[in-house]
C-alpha cells in the first residue's frame, strides 16, 4: 500500500485553524496582561502560557520568543484600538468631533486591563534602539500624524481657534489624554468626562457643555 501525505478533510484543516486561532489569542491576551503587570523584563513565558490554560511548548509553537511574543501583543493591541476606537473616530467626517471621539472612545478602551500595554513598554524602552520600542514609537507617529491632520483641517474650518503648530498641539493632546486615562482607568463615567475636557482645554476648544457620561 503506497505511503503519501495524509489529506486532512476540509472540516478537519478548519478545526485546526480554529484551535490555533483561539491559542494565539488566549495566549496573546494572558501576555498583554503580564507586559502591562510586569513590564518586557520580567515577562516569564511559562507563567503566560499557564494563565492562558496552555503549556509553554504550546506558545513556542506559535511565537519563537518574548520578543515575537510582544511584537505579536503590540500589533494586537493597535489593532484591537483601531476596531474599538480609531474606526468611529475615522468614521466622522467633522475632525473636532474625530478628536472628540478619540478622546471619549480612547478612555472607554483603557477600562481594559490590557489597555496599559502600549504606555508601560513605551516608558521601559524609552531612548533604547529595540525592535519592540520601534514598533511602539511607530504607533504613535501614526495616531500623532492622524491627530495632527484632524487639528490642522479644524483650524482652517476655524472650528479650532489658532495655535502652536499641528503636530506639537496634537503631542499635547495625546499627553493630556493619557495623563487622565491612565490614573482615572475603569473610572466610570468621571474617566470620559475628564478626558473630554482636557483636550478640549488642549485644543482651546469651549468646556464640555454638559457632563459627558455622567449619571442621570
Amino acid at each position: 500500500m503506497p505511503v503519501g501525505k495524509v489529506e486532512i478533510p476540509e472540516g478537519g484543516r478548519q478545526k485546526q485553524a480554529d484551535r490555533r486561532a483561539r491559542t494565539r489569542s488566549a495566549l496573546l491576551e494572558a501576555a498583554a496582561r503580564g507586559l502591562s503587570t510586569y513590564g518586557y523584563a520580567n515577562l516569564v513565558l511559562e507563567r503566560v502560557a499557564s494563565e492562558a490554560g496552555y503549556t509553554r511548548g504550546a506558545l513556542y509553537h506559535l511565537f519563537a520568543n518574548k520578543e515575537e511574543l510582544a511584537l505579536a501583543v503590540v500589533r494586537w493591541v493597535e489593532e484591537s484600538w483601531n476596531a474599538e476606537v480609531g474606526r468611529l473616530a475615522d468614521e466622522e467626517a467633522d475632525p473636532v468631533e474625530a478628536l472628540l471621539l478619540m478622546a471619549r472612545g480612547h478612555a472607554v478602551y483603557c477600562r481594559r486591563d490590557v489597555a496599559g500595554v502600549l504606555m508601560t513598554l513605551r516608558m521601559e524602552f524609552a531612548g533604547q534602539d529595540h525592535p519592540v520600542g520601534r514598533a511602539i514609537a511607530e504607533i504613535v507617529d501614526r495616531v500623532l500624524a492622524v491627530c495632527a491632520d484632524r487639528i490642522a483641517a479644524g483650524r482652517a474650518s476655524g472650528a479650532i481657534p489658532p495655535g502652536p503648530p499641528p503636530h506639537q498641539t496634537a503631542d499635547a493632546y495625546l499627553g493630556a489624554l493619557e495623563g487622565v486615562t491612565i490614573p482615572l482607568a475603569g473610572h466610570a463615567p468621571y474617566d470620559v468626562e475628564l478626558a473630554e475636557r482636557a483636550v478640549r482645554g488642549v485644543l482651546g476648544l469651549p468646556p464640555v457643555p454638559a457632563a459627558v457620561g455622567s449619571p442621570e
